[in-house]
């Protein structure tokens, strides 16, 4: 996770070693060699994943200048704040090993799970989630059409699955997750959370930050501030986040870190919309590829 950057990129080195000292922690070692049993524990896979976003954006924020929006998926909104300049990183990575931290805590104190149904409207998985006579059961991710994300305690989210099964979804199955994220069983992080970030410089972001809570812009430092405690207990509306974008001319998107989940959703959110997954030195031949700058007159 992330090594061959780090090898093939200064800057990416650079992230690597800087998010070892803020931590005081050899998180890279983690990242590189593993078990991957620890690093996918919630608190090592939070900042694991902002500093591999974040080497990427160092390595390749020359060739984003002229930026019109930044947007992250739950966590990702973090890492988009720092590329927006409304975070440094010193703070965000401290920030997101406390809200692992914090968010592994609340699943202990209220266990939960999360399932994924496909095949169903926003409104149709609204409705099975209301339906749901007994436990907690709520949208948590709506990733993109036909594809929502269900969270709350174990029998809430069964009889969920269930109801969506008797709806008509194509599949509906359990996840492996710690926790109820994105629900109202994450609510005992939210002070904690909001306390440190009380503690944080935020500035107002360079450019827009599509925020997950409400899918709308972000244009101040205190609105990151609020909306970053909110996502904690409120549903990740990720389709209509990259509907906002592309509803204001956004045509050309490149997805940081690893993976490439958010460009896979993107062919449904976003179709005819150029997407490119930058994670390691070879996928760089496909962002030299995608142009990033747009025509004389036109917004980028």
């Amino acid at each position: 996770m992330g090594r061959d950057l780090a090898r093939a990129f200064p800057e990416a080195r650079h992230t690597f070693e800087e998010a070892d000292e803020v931590l005081g922690t050899d998180l890279s070692r983690l990242m590189w060699e593993g078990p991957e049993p620890e690093l996918t524990l919630t608190r090592n896979a939070q900042p694991a994943i902002l500093v591999h976003s974040l080497a990427v954006h160092r390595v390749i924020r020359d060739r984003l200048d002229g930026a019109a929006f930044a947007a992250g998926h739950s966590l990702g909104e973090f890492s988009a704040h720092v590329a927006a300049g409304t975070l440094p990183f010193a703070g965000a990575l401290r920030t997101v090993r406390l809200r692992g931290a914090l968010m592994s805590q609340a699943g202990l104190e209220s266990p939960g799970t999360m399932a994924a149904v496909l095949g169903l409207g926003d409104d149709v998985v609204r409705r099975v989630c209301g339906e749901v006579e007994q436990g907690v059961c709520v949208p948590a991710n709506f990733n993109c059409e036909g594809q929502v994300v269900i969270s709350g305690d174990r029998a809430g989210v069964r009889a969920g699955i269930a109801g969506a099964r008797g709806a008509g979804a194509k599949r509906a199955v359990e996840l492996n997750v710690s926790g109820a994220f994105h629900s109202p069983l994450m609510e005992s992080a939210r002070g904690g959370l909001a306390a440190h970030l009380a503690g944080l410089s935020f500035s107002d972001p360079v450019f827009p930050v599509v925020c997950n809570a409400t899918a709308a812009t972000v244009s101040t430092g205190a609105q990151a501030r609020e909306l970053l405690v909110r996502q904690l207990t409120a549903p990740v509306l990720w389709s209509r986040s990259i509907a906002t974008m592309v509803a204001a001319g956004a045509d050309r998107f490149v997805e940081l870190g690893p993976g490439t989940v958010l460009c896979g959703l993107n062919r449904r959110n976003a179709r005819g919309a150029s997407c490119v997954s930058v994670g390691s030195p070879a996928d760089m031949p496909a962002l030299d590829a995608l142009s990033l700058r747009a025509p004389t007159g036109a917004r980028p």
